[in-house]
């Protein structure tokens, strides 16, 4: 089917209204954290490579591209050296990366300066991994920035991406995240440049923050309710945010994605096992009980967990160590957001009256957070168990350190007889300091061997364990986004 050129011209310059001197509609005044790396990396890029903008649907990827358009224009470039395009609109794709450039240059003839080019869902692209390659290695004037909801594992163009292009992992909306954009006034919580300056506060400081952050954790549970999806977060009702996060979001991968991007077939088979997912979230995969319950064989499972993952649904973690034990070891499974498997089980505010569904929602939310804190540092998250069953339910290995985090979210206060399996990996790695998540906001700092306690004859060895309420965690991860925070 052919596309006239001046259909596809009349497409691009409603995508591209600067090219009129008219403003970017409806355009938030907030920016993501993300948005500082990408802004660099076109204005002052540290190397010759494209930018990989990588994340799940309904993210925040297409602001973020407008408003580093608004950013471009603020100092001056040129309109007409600036193209947003979306693949995911049907004539676009049917037309073609080249007619779209080509269209392009017959709108609007090259100024001086380099040319920018922020193309959406270039997963539609064809051959998306060979163009970029080329423009990368032969059109040195070009800046490109592209998303993608399901790039970062599509294995068939993984090579020609090797040193073209720089990825930037956007997740949904970090706990801060989610306040500010929901403009909401809260009692101002102190700056943590690190999770590890907590050890040096003294008690007073812990209580001044306990009293402070006490209208924070009703926005936390909202928060794990309504997800951290941006659309989700505005909108009036929890009912509605989390029936917008089932069909917007969560359909439209399954459904559509799946089928146009990985010629997925047995579509209700995959729905099935993501529903077994968001029933076994953060919990060890049992491979062998997913087959037998949803009657699919191994393979094909294994096929569908890789592609939800593909598609930014879930994570994957491997248990601590390497070689061989953990090849033939299970992987614990979580969603990529703690809204997600509520949403989808129709559960409404009733999580929140279910303690152990609480307890997994926010276990959910902290690797999250952590994972959106490091990706850029290559960390490698695990979970741990030990011989005698003790686990440690996140381990995040970034910068030479190994760095636990046990998730305790319970009403009552954590102490050493809780954490057997965190003291144990301590012991055994030389740990010097691990955290405990928690949920009161009292149940908070480092965890002391009081005299005449059951606490006291329990051997710590040389690791500090600092217990932190998981809405000050969620708070202060999100808020630090940059520079060492554990």
């Amino acid at each position: 089917m052919q596309i006239s050129r001046e259909e596809l011209i009349s497409i691009l310059a409603q995508f591209n209204p600067w090219w009129r001197a008219e403003p970017i509609a409806d355009l938030p005044a907030w920016h993501r954290a993300a948005y500082r790396e990408v802004f660099q990396w076109l204005t002052e890029p540290p190397a010759p490579r494209a930018i990989l903008l990588s994340g799940a649907r309904q993210v925040g990827k297409t602001t973020l591209l407008l408003q580093a358009i608004d950013g471009l224009l603020r100092q001056g470039v040129p309109p007409s050296n600036i193209l947003y395009a979306t693949f995911d609109h049907p004539v676009l794709k049917l037309a073609g990366i080249d007619a779209v450039m080509q269209a392009w240059r017959e709108r609007e003839p090259q100024a001086d300066g380099p040319e920018y080019l922020l193309l959406d869902e270039a997963q539609f692209i064809r051959n998306w991994g060979t163009w970029v390659k080329h423009q990368v290695d032969f059109q040195k004037k070009r800046r490109i920035v592209f998303t993608g909801s399901a790039m970062p594992l599509i294995q068939a163009d993984q090579e020609s991406g090797v040193g073209r292009w720089h990825t930037i992992s956007l997740t949904t909306l970090s706990f801060y995240e989610y306040l500010q954009i929901k403009k909401l006034s809260l009692p101002a919580l102190p700056r943590v440049g690190s999770l590890r300056n907590l050890f040096d506060w003294a008690p007073p400081d812990f209580y001044r923050v306990t009293e402070v952050a006490q209208p924070y954790v009703s926005h936390f549970h909202e928060y794990l309710l309504r997800g951290g999806f941006p659309q989700t977060a505005q909108v009036e009702s929890i009912t509605q945010a989390q029936r917008l996060l089932r069909e917007d979001i969560i359909d439209k991968v399954l459904k559509r994605d799946m089928t146009a991007l990985f010629g997925v077939r047995r579509i209700l088979d995959l729905e099935h096992t993501f529903l077994y997912l968001c029933m076994h979230d953060g919990g060890i995969l049992d491979i062998a009980d997913l087959c037998n319950n949803l009657g699919v064989k191994r393979p094909t499972a294994q096929s569908f967990i890789e592609l939800l993952q593909a598609t930014h649904l879930i994570y994957r973690l491997p248990p601590f160590g390497y070689g061989k034990d953990v090849l033939r070891a299970r992987f614990k499974i979580y969603l990529s957001d703690a809204a997600i498997a509520p949403a989808v089980m129709l559960k409404g505010k009733s999580m929140l009256e279910d303690p152990a569904a609480l307890g997994v929602a926010t276990e959910t939310a902290v690797l999250k957070h952590l994972y959106a804190r490091y990706y850029s540092q290559s960390v490698r998250f695990s979970y741990w168990r030990g011989k005698r069953d003790h686990e440690v339910d996140l381990i995040a290995e970034v910068g030479g350190q190994t760095i636990p985090f046990e998730v305790k979210y319970r009403s009552q206060h954590t102490g050493l007889r809780e954490l057997k399996g965190l003291l144990e990996l301590c012991q055994q790695k030389s740990i010097d300091r691990g955290y405990v998540v928690t949920k009161s906001l009292d149940d908070f700092g480092v965890i002391s061997q009081r005299p005449g306690t059951a606490d006291a004859a329990i051997d710590t060895g040389s690791a500090q364990i600092m217990r932190i309420p998981a809405p000050l965690l969620c708070y202060w991860m999100g808020e630090s986004e940059q520079g060492e925070a554990a």
